[in-house]
């Protein structure tokens, strides 16, 4: 079983930055894939980024591409999100999820465990 918590959302200007934290817990953190989801009022949640065990490998949504960056450390059992160039159309709850397979995908489907989410609002 393993355990996701998020932290790090707030309210931001666009243009402004935010870094979203994830803490895992459970032994296995090293082997397991992690995603980034969003999900906005009255939309369904979609994918943000994906990064392999190892950190290696990464893949972005195109909205998002070249203004967030995921990143991970297996040590300390975190993912983050930073989030730069913020647009009033980044604001949603964003999700956490682990994929136990490790490879990184953007399926939902794909990851068993997920966070309870964090508020991103941008105001423009």
């Amino acid at each position: 079983q393993v355990q996701l918590v998020e932290s790090g959302g707030g309210l931001v200007q666009a243009g402004g930055s935010l870094r979203l934290s994830c803490a895992a817990s459970g032994r296995r953190f090293s082997t397991y894939a992690m995603g980034w989801f969003r999900q906005a009022a009255g939309k369904e949640r979609e994918f943000v980024a994906t990064i392999n065990w190892s950190g290696a490998s990464t893949n972005y949504a195109d909205s998002i591409k070249g203004r967030f960056t995921i990143s991970r450390d297996n040590a300390k059992r975190t993912v983050d999100l930073q989030m730069n160039g913020l647009k009033p159309e980044d604001t949603a709850v964003y999700y956490c999820a682990a994929d136990p397979w490790g490879a990184g995908t953007l399926e939902q489907s794909d990851y068993d465990y997920w966070g309870q989410g964090t508020q991103v609002t941008v105001s423009s």
